[in-house]
């Protein structure tokens, strides 16, 4: 592989872009999904999420604790490693740099530095899962259990945007 081919693939843009739409019953979501299939936007790129179609969970709407759990263990596991190779290069300084003796407690402090950074990253993804993404996943849910519907399109961002002006164009009264 070529050092040009390797960055274009690292700076690759977003391929697919999502955007959802909520609607008030299900007559209202039925109808907002043909009028989107009549100006050319495939089935493929839509779904209908709410009671009668496609559950939150089959779209990969999670739930807010299950986002933030993941997080939580991408961030610990992230954390912990580096705070355990940080404290290792501290202790092989203190050792090494200082002359002090290499005993139990420089050991101990590696171990420690890895779980006291493991616990910290946790403690951040779980507050960057639930203030971010699980928020919003929360929110949709919200409409849901009030009944309401989703729709979602996802796609090229040129697709969505085509999407968003014919629904935005529909939904705005005449004069």
């Amino acid at each position: 592989m070529t050092v040009k081919r390797f960055l274009r693939q690292a700076t690759l843009t977003r391929r697919s872009h999502l955007t959802v739409f909520i609607l008030s019953d299900e007559a209202a979501a039925f109808q907002a999904y043909r009028l989107l299939q009549s100006h050319g936007i495939s089935p493929e790129h839509l779904a209908i999420v709410g009671k009668g179609y496609s559950s939150p969970d089959r779209v990969g709407l999670l739930k807010p604790m299950q986002i933030a759990t993941r997080k939580a263990q991408a961030l610990a596991v992230f954390a912990g490693t580096g705070g355990s190779a940080i404290s290792f290069i501290g202790a092989l300084f203190i050792h090494f740099g200082l002359g002090f003796p290499l005993h139990a407690n420089l050991v101990l402090m590696i171990v420690a530095g890895g779980v006291v950074s493991g616990f910290c990253g946790a403690v951040a993804g779980a507050l960057l899962g639930f203030l971010g993404e699980g928020s919003t996943s929360g929110i949709y849910r919200h409409y849901l259990s009030q009944g309401r519907y989703l729709l979602m399109m996802e796609g090229p961002e040129k697709l969505v945007r085509r999407g968003q002006e014919v629904l935005s164009y529909y939904s705005t009264s005449k004069p």
